[in-house]
């Protein structure tokens, strides 16, 4: 009878894969051994069910696993009778980390149960709990997490070492007597006395998987200005925590929404507000919006929290405006002590810092806004084609930083790390990088980054590029976009060109010039700009991103409406920036499609400065969102035609509209309606020319959901290629750039050859 050697990769360890491989060994009755390495799961088997055994490893593998590949080959080594489950070996690492999941039912039973775990708040097995939050090293051994501190119990150790326990090397295995305790400063207490705070209207900051939170009751108005004055973040959305019921007392849920918010990576949702909205102060929480981002509690403690309040609780990241979130008690005493009334800290260490990730469901299926928590460090297997490329490392843009990892045919987009002008944004990222090199043991030959030389990871990889004496690839920015929602939708390597709509902030462009608004006609290695908005001075630079005003200025003059600028925008300094636009003096010209957004938010009454990123355009999103509620019956406005997407007869046809005083909210839709088909017109045309074979929508912008959905709309009867798991935003740039870098190195190989 032959001996075999199974070798499974994925995500296969931290998830009860080998207690899984042995149950089906005995109720298949076969003899051999199962065990980690650095690789994956390797399963040593002899019997007359081995072919029976393959077959099942993929269609009944646990909930969390993961299974890419199963390799069988001969094995010449001696087996023992019967089956067991070996120690971990080491190696060259090739598997995956598991994302944080979170507490699976069974788990919440016990939580809310009797028994020796009841009211604990780190009760987890291997369907749920901590995972890359905590591991240190690799293979993922109870050793290797931040679990180590923690000797085992008796009970708990017994769990641990039986196969047929669904505790079977759960690493982080705990109950009340060996594991994690949670204290409550200044106070004593635990998190019984933390809801009663709550409950009094206090803010805490309480210590979750990924980092700390800031907390409180969510239907309070007066904590949460008490909040945003502390935190000095005066009308970016909250996000808020409440079990299902309290969800859909304040939001419209569908059941895509349900399943996504029941997910085991518990993501932010955002959700659509009810008209009556109760047991949330829904305007102090997101004002100006229609939308408000919720997640379910994703571990004991939070469960724990909400049911003992018995309200909706404000999350909102643990941090200073603009800082990295807080990860350690010591810092979160010292960072958090001016914002918070009180502390719940527990004695668990984070590994590595991870915000909640951000999504919400759309009629095209999910996006999402904030690639962290739960979905990483999961793999993407790259397209047909990429399988025998180098190893990659891209480092993303200035904002929204993320970094991406590509080995053997498969990418791996490291977790949200904010944007990169803060120096402790700067130096997280510096540390991530050095964390996923070591974690995964990734040496590149290659590092890929933006083409503008000022972005400060630009300047990094250029420096590492140098350090290790690797090649370097600069990408240009809606390149980098259009590759990575290409990758993500499995379009091979060499399948030809697509036409791409990339409606973005700002990037550096290949003429100099700052793009934003672009249809791109490309594949991988190659891309054209083939069509773009009017090229509209920035007046102020930098200033003009936060400042929404003074790009409605540059448009109504540049649409010949200068005197309706002077009119609404009395007060201003209108003069001194004309003559700074006309001589060109900090006021680069643009075809940014985000500063576009902001001008018609100005123009639509937004006043002063942004307080966040796209303040301005969540607001005209809302505006046209309440239009198509109201029924949606309106053109969109016209755009010049050619080449250059000409925004003057936009402005005329608004003026118009102003004087007739059409309602804003039917504005705003004008106004996106008006855009996509623009943009949708020209990039259809290329896909029925045959000089494209789809159109892939990518960019800052495609975060808006009304944008999104016009632009399908108007390219129906045309292929469309959407973001479903990668950000369209600058959290994507990375897979863009390590992609384009590998068809670039792949075909300047197969030329050489």
């Amino acid at each position: 009878m032959e001996t075999v050697e199974i070798r499974v990769r994925g995500q296969v360890q931290g998830v009860g894969f080998r207690p899984f491989v042995w149950r089906l060994a005995q109720e298949l009755g076969l003899s051999g051994h199962v065990l980690n390495d650095a690789g994956g799961v390797v399963i040593r088997v002899r019997g007359a069910a081995v072919e029976a055994l393959v077959a099942r490893l993929r269609g009944e593998a646990p909930v969390l696993a993961r299974v890419d590949q199963v390799e069988v080959s001969r094995w010449l080594g001696a087996l023992a009778e019967g089956f067991v489950i070996l120690a971990s070996e080491a190696g060259a690492v090739r598997t995956r980390v598991t994302p944080d999941a979170a507490s699976c039912p069974d788990c919440l039973a016990e939580v809310a149960g009797t028994g020796r775990r009841a009211g604990y708040a780190f009760t987890n097995c291997t369907h749920c709990g901590p995972r890359f939050s905590i591991v240190t090293g690799l293979p993922y051994d109870r050793a290797q997490t931040t679990m180590a501190a923690f000797a085992l119990c008796a009970d708990c150790a017994e769990e641990y070492r039986d196969p047929a326990d669904r505790r079977f090397h759960a690493q982080p295995i705990a109950c009340p007597i060996c594991g994690p305790k949670v204290w409550c400063v200044p106070e004593a207490g635990d998190w019984l006395a933390a809801a009663a705070r709550l409950r009094a209207g206090e803010i805490l900051a309480i210590k979750g998987l990924g980092g700390f939170h800031i907390a409180c009751d969510a239907g309070n108005p007066q904590a949460i200005a008490r909040l945003r004055a502390r935190k000095h973040r005066p009308a970016k959305p909250l996000a808020v925590m409440g079990d299902p019921a309290m969800i859909e007392a304040a939001c419209h849920v569908r059941d895509p929404e349900r399943a996504l918010l029941r997910d085991p990576a518990a993501p932010i949702v955002v959700l659509s507000l009810r008209a009556g909205a109760t047991g949330v102060a829904a305007r102090e929480l997101a004002p100006g919006q229609g939308c408000l981002g919720w997640m379910l509690p994703y571990t004991p403690l939070h469960h724990l929290l909400v049911a003992a309040t018995g309200r909706p609780l404000v999350m909102t990241s643990g941090n200073p405006s603009g800082e990295p979130q807080v990860i350690g008690n010591e810092e979160a005493l010292a960072k958090l002590g001016g914002i918070v009334d009180g502390f719940v800290l527990h004695d668990r260490a984070i590994a590595r810092r991870l915000d909640d990730s951000v999504e919400r469901m759309t009629p095209q299926g999910r996006m999402v806004l904030r690639r962290a928590r739960g979905r990483v460090p999961d793999v993407m297997d790259l397209p047909e084609g990429f399988r025998e490329g180098p190893q990659v490392i891209a480092y993303g843009g200035q904002m929204k930083g993320a970094i991406c990892l590509v080995r053997e045919g498969q990418a791996l987009l490291g977790h949200h790390l904010g944007d990169l002008d803060n120096a402790l944004n700067i130096a997280a990222f510096e540390a991530a990088d050095r964390d996923y090199r070591a974690l995964f043991e990734h040496s590149p030959d290659l590092v890929a980054v933006d083409l503008h030389p000022e972005f400060r990871a630009t300047r990094y990889g250029e420096a590492r590029a140098q350090a290790e004496g690797v090649g370097l690839v600069r990408v240009q920015h809606h390149h980098a976009h259009l590759a990575a929602c290409l990758a993500e939708n499995g379009w091979a390597r060499l399948a030809g060109p697509v036409a791409g709509i990339v409606l973005d902030g700002l990037g550096l462009g290949e003429d100099g010039h700052i793009w934003g608004g672009e249809i791109l006609l490309g594949e991988y290695a190659t891309c054209q700009r083939v069509a773009h908005l009017s090229q509209v001075p920035l007046p102020g630079g930098d200033r003009a991103s936060r400042d929404p005003w003074r790009n409605l200025l540059a448009q109504l003059d540049h649409a010949g409406l200068g005197a309706l600028a002077d009119l609404l925008l009395s007060g201003q300094p209108l003069a001194l920036l004309r003559q700074a636009m006309a001589k060109g003096l900090n006021a680069p010209s643009s075809s940014s499609a985000g500063r576009l957004f902001d001008a018609f938010a100005a123009a639509l009454g937004f006043a002063g400065s942004q307080s966040f990123e796209g303040e301005a355009a969540m607001g005209l999103e809302a505006l046209a969102r309440k239009a198509l509620q109201d029924g949606g019956a309106c053109d969109g406005y016209p755009f010049g035609a050619g080449e250059e997407i000409d925004t003057r007869p936009l402005w005329q046809a608004w003026a118009q509209d102003r004087a007739r005083a059409v309602p804003p909210e039917i504005m705003a839709l004008r106004f996106h309606r008006g855009l996509a088909q623009a943009f949708a017109q020209r990039a259809g045309d290329l896909v029925r020319a045959g000089r494209a074979q789809a159109v892939a929508l990518s960019g800052g912008c495609l975060q808006n959901t009304v944008l999104q959905d016009e632009l399908v709309a108007a390219l129906a009867g045309v292929p469309v290629l959407l973001h479903h798991k990668v950000p369209a935003n600058d959290g994507g740039l990375a897979l863009g750039q390590a992609v384009i870098g590998m068809a670039r190195a792949m075909g300047e190989s197969q030329a050489a050859r």
